[in-house]
This record gives structure tokens, C-alpha cells and sequence, in this order.
């Protein structure tokens, strides 16, 4: 039976093989062919970015993102730096741990904790795109995205009672969009004050954990555990708009000083002064300013053949720095022709008075500021003043605060109410920071004119130059807040020499109104000039109330 099914399976392999093949062949020969549709072809533009990332899932983001832009030249910078950078980190890292190790050890029966070994390996990070993002501040913002799928060989041994436990760290992958931000901008190197960085969404972390040995990592529910409080706990550090600030340069060192208050100043009178008139009188007044201060100098009415004036006479002079700065007080002899005798002068320190607090100074004129002098000279007379210093409103907390008759301490900048803002002196001071564009038909030496109640302020002339850059400040005094006022600025040019062949070019204008900055304390923006094809000006303005 077994021989006669043998048979029968070859006699029919031998014949189904060309059978198989001459119906093949008829079937190919007699058969009607179907037409053949062409694919649908469509240009990558039309398919979407996330059809684009189905079919690039690792596409770069400079590609996807045209604001980001390519730096293969700062990750081969980086790939050359690492193994440097890496020794740096890794000090950096010993030394910021060792205080906090310290803290634990005599707790829960902890000897020692030390680092085994502290590398974090021979690939280095990849930046991904970076962009730039432009503000009115003084300030360079960048962006960037950055990945790191690192071989760091970190081994921590923590001594408890007498066992050692290991932990190792292995296999880190991060992927974070930080924010960098070198703030502000000044003119010492290397020119900016700080670095303050930030996170702009939670940051993806991955590795691995062994302790002593064993992958803690595998055991179910710690790895979602692990992943979810590295999320939290870094988001709420340093995910926007919370921030790392990282010092550069010392305060002392940057020449960035804001004004801080208002010195209140009250020239009553002064006594016997010298006479330097033929008929044994003199013309007096007073030159008032503060060091440090390049504004110009303050001065008094002239009485008339007078060696005991009576003045009476009130001013108010910008703060920057009351523990530094000094007043000084020049008493001149006016004349009609020809420059000025100086009677004497004497200077107070600021950091003599207490904020909020008047004080009276019955002064002995000197000769200059050599204290030196003899006592056996001739007397110069004396010159009484009242001194108060006001800190602003919003500085007061650096003063200890407002006293009773003056404003309540606040800190940072407030929007106020309409009632909030009737009453109250305080400082005006508008930055003419730069413009942009401004043409004119004969020649391009831009300068700015500043019209504020009737008072015109200049900055200097930029020679031949459509973007001037003036960075110039000017400031005001007011009793009372100008919140239904404005502000004109005029962008004009003339011819640097042989001015009377050309009038004067008009570049371009703007009016600001002053409602927004009282309320809100302080604008930062850019303004598109009237009467300009493309001019654009950049205006800061501050109010801050005494």
C-alpha cells in the first residue's frame, strides 16, 4: 500500500508540472491586462508639518522651525570643548555637593558620602537650533533646544553603619527647551551682569539607577514614580516664569545706577560773606549739584550788594546714590563783565542725612575742599541750608521704609488707580534710547529735540548715520503726575559744517502720551515716526513718586 501511494505521488508530480506550466502561459498570452493608475505625486509643502514629522520623526527643528537657526558650528565647538567642560562640571559639582553631603552625615546612621566616580562621559550635548528673540530691554534672549543622550559614569557610596551602598547613574537621556538670558547689558566685559536661565516646558529625563548592583529602575512603578518628581520638582524651579539667576559681574563694578530718590534742598541765607565790590559789598548766589551728577548745576537769585542774603529759596535734585554722592554748595560774587569771583564753598555727604528726615546745616564757607586750612585765614562767612532726602515710592524698602507723611512701602512696579495717581511729586526721566531708518534728502546727521511744557531738551548730532544711536537721558521734576499730558520728540538734521547753505531736515516726529507710563510706572517701546517713510524711534520713559 505504502508502494502504490509512492507510485501514484510521483506519477503526479511528473504530470502537474507541465500541466501547471502550459496553463500558466495560456493565461499570460489570452489574458486581458488592466490599466495601470499613476500614483498620486504631491509636493512635501502640502502634506503639513505633522504629516512631515509621521515621515521625519527625527527632522531637526531648524528645519521645522524657520526662527531656529542651524549651529553645526557651536556643537563642533562643543564636541571639542566637552572633555574640558566635563572636568569643569564635574569640580563644580564635588564642590557644590560636599556642603550638602555634609549635612546628612551623623543623621540616620550616615558616616561618609563621597563620589566614587564623576564623569559624565565622552559624548557631549546637541543643540538643536537656537533663535535669538529681540525685546526693548538692554538684554540678549536665546532660546534653544537641546538634547543629550549621555555615557556618564557617576558612582555615589554612601558609608551606613558598616554597609556600603552604591549608586550608579547610567544611560542619561535628556531633551529641554532652556531659556538664556545675559541681562543687562553693560559696558564692562564681558558685558552683561547676569545669566539668568529658565525652562520653557517641563524637560524630558531618562537613565538608569543601580544601587548596589541591582537596576531599582525595573522594579514596577518606580520608573513612572522617578520620571513624574524629576518633572515637578524641576518645573517648579526653573520652568517659566521662574528663573536661575547667575551672577557675572559685581554691582559695585557695573555702571548702571538709577535713580533712587529726591533730595529736597532749602538755601535760607547766608552771613557775613566776603566783599569783593569796590563799594565793600557783593552780588551773591548759589551753585547747588551733586558728584557723580552730569546735569547741570542749580542756582539761586542774585541779591544785590547784599552780605547777609536771605534766600528762601527751594530745589529738588535727582538720587542715585546716597552713600556716595555729595552735595556741593558754591557761593559766587556775580559780575557784569567777566567771570565769576567764588566767595566759598562747602560740601555734605548724603550719607549724613536719614531718608525722610529734615535737617539743618549751618555751614563755614571754605576756600576749596582742602580741609586743611589754616584756622589764622580770613573768615568766609557761613551759609545755612535744610536738607530732606525722599526716596521713591517703589525704593523706600531699601531705606527702611516710608515715614509717616509719605507714601506706603510698595515694592516693584504698581498700576495704580486714577484716584491713586491725583496727588504726588515725583521724577520724569525719558531715555532717547535710538532710530531706525530715518533719511533725509541733503544729509543724515540726525538729532533728537525733546518738547515737554514748554522746556526743550537736544541730544547730541550723529554724523552721517540713518540708525543714531543717542542712549541719552533726561529728566524732570514735576509736582504733580503729567497723566493727561505728551511728550513730543522731533528727529531733525542740518549740515555738520557750513550750517546757513541748508536748512534744517525734519526726519520725522512723535507724540507720547504720559498715561500709560504713570500708571504703569515705566514704557519701554518703539514708535513709528510721523512723516517718515520707514523711520522707527525707541523711547524709555519712568515715573517714580516720591
Amino acid at each position: 500500500m505504502g508502494l502504490l501511494s509512492s507510485c501514484f505521488g510521483i506519477i503526479g508530480f511528473t504530470l502537474g508540472i507541465p500541466i501547471g506550466l502550459l496553463v500558466g502561459f495560456f493565461l499570460f498570452v489570452y489574458s486581458e491586462t488592466k490599466l495601470v493608475k499613476d500614483p498620486v505625486v504631491r509636493p512635501i509643502s502640502e502634506l503639513g508639518p505633522h504629516a512631515l514629522e509621521e515621515l521625519l520623526p527625527e527632522i531637526p527643528l531648524w528645519v521645522k522651525t524657520p526662527e531656529f537657526e542651524r549651529i553645526d558650528w557651536l556643537n563642533k565647538f562643543l564636541s571639542d570643548m566637552w572633555p574640558y567642560l566635563d572636568t569643569a562640571i564635574c569640580k563644580i559639582i564635588r564642590s557644590t555637593a560636599q556642603p550638602i553631603f555634609s549635612d546628612y552625615i551623623g543623621k540616620y546612621q550616615i558616616k561618609a558620602i563621597e563620589f566614587d566616580k564623576l564623569s559624565l562621559g565622552t559624548l557631549p550635548p546637541t543643540i538643536c537650533g537656537m533663535k535669538v528673540v529681540e525685546t526693548n530691554e538692554k538684554e540678549l534672549v536665546m532660546e534653544q533646544v537641546i538634547k543629550w543622550a549621555g555615557n556618564p559614569n557617576i558612582v555615589l557610596s554612601l558609608y551606613v553603619s558598616s554597609l556600603k551602598i552604591t549608586v550608579q547613574l547610567v544611560d542619561v537621556q535628556i531633551f529641554a527647551a532652556p531659556r538664556i538670558t545675559l541681562r543687562p547689558l553693560v559696558p564692562t566685559f564681558p558685558c552683561f551682569a547676569n545669566i539668568v536661565v529658565s525652562l520653557l516646558e517641563k524637560p524630558h529625563v531618562d537613565f538608569g539607577m543601580r544601587v548596589s548592583g541591582g537596576d531599582i529602575m525595573s522594579i514596577p512603578g518606580i520608573y513612572i514614580f522617578v520620571q513624574d518628581t524629576i518633572k515637578k520638582q524641576v518645573a517648579n524651579l526653573y520652568l517659566w516664569p521662574r528663573t536661575l539667576e547667575i551672577p557675572i559681574l559685581d554691582e559695585s563694578m557695573v555702571v548702571m545706577k538709577k535713580p533712587v530718590g529726591i533730595l529736597h534742598v532749602n538755601v535760607v541765607r547766608a552771613q557775613k560773606l566776603l566783599k569783593m565790590d569796590l563799594l565793600g559789598t557783593s552780588d551773591p548766589y548759589v551753585k547747588l549739584s551733586l558728584t557723580g551728577d552730569k546735569l547741570p548745576a542749580k542756582k539761586t537769585t542774585v541779591k544785590r550788594k547784599n552780605l547777609n542774603p536771605v534766600w528762601n529759596e527751594k530745589f529738588k535734585i535727582v538720587v542715585k546714590d546716597p552713600q556716595s554722592q555729595v552735595l556741593q554748595l558754591q557761593v559766587y560774587d556775580w559780575d557784569k563783565v567777566g567771570a565769576h569771583d567764588k566767595l566759598g564753598m562747602q560740601l555734605v555727604p548724603l550719607k549724613v542725612l536719614k531718608p525722610y528726615e529734615n535737617k539743618e546745616f549751618t555751614l563755614d564757607l571754605l576756600k576749596d575742599t582742602n580741609l586743611n586750612e589754616t584756622p589764622n585765614k580770613k573768615p568766609r562767612g557761613k551759609i545755612v541750608v535744610d536738607l530732606t532726602f525722599v526716596p521713591f515710592k517703589e525704593d523706600s524698602s531699601k531705606f527702611g521704609g516710608p515715614s509717616e507723611g509719605y507714601s506706603r512701602k510698595e515694592s516693584g512696579i504698581d498700576v495704580v488707580s486714577d484716584d491713586e495717581v491725583q496727588e504726588g511729586a515725583g521724577l520724569l526721566s525719558v531715555v532717547i534710547i535710538e532710530a531706525e531708518e530715518v533719511e533725509g534728502e541733503h544729509h543724515n546727521n540726525p538729532f533728537a529735540v525733546l518738547t515737554f511744557r514748554g522746556e526743550k531738551k537736544r541730544t547730541k548730532m550723529m554724523k552721517k548715520t540713518r540708525h543714531p544711536l543717542w542712549n541719552e537721558e533726561f529728566q524732570f521734576m514735576l509736582e504733580e503726575p503729567p497723566q493727561h499730558e505728551k511728550i513730543h520728540i522731533e528727529v531733525l538734521s542740518r549740515r555738520k559744517n557750513l550750517s546757513f547753505l541748508s536748512k534744517q531736515e525734519r526726519l520725522g516726529h512723535v507724540e507720547i502720551n504720559l498715561r500709560d507710563v504713570v500708571h504703569n510706572g515705566r514704557i519701554n517701546d518703539k514708535y513709528n515716526l510721523i512723516n517718515s517713510r520707514n523711520g522707527v524711534m525707541h523711547v524709555e520713559i519712568r515715573w517714580k513718586v516720591v
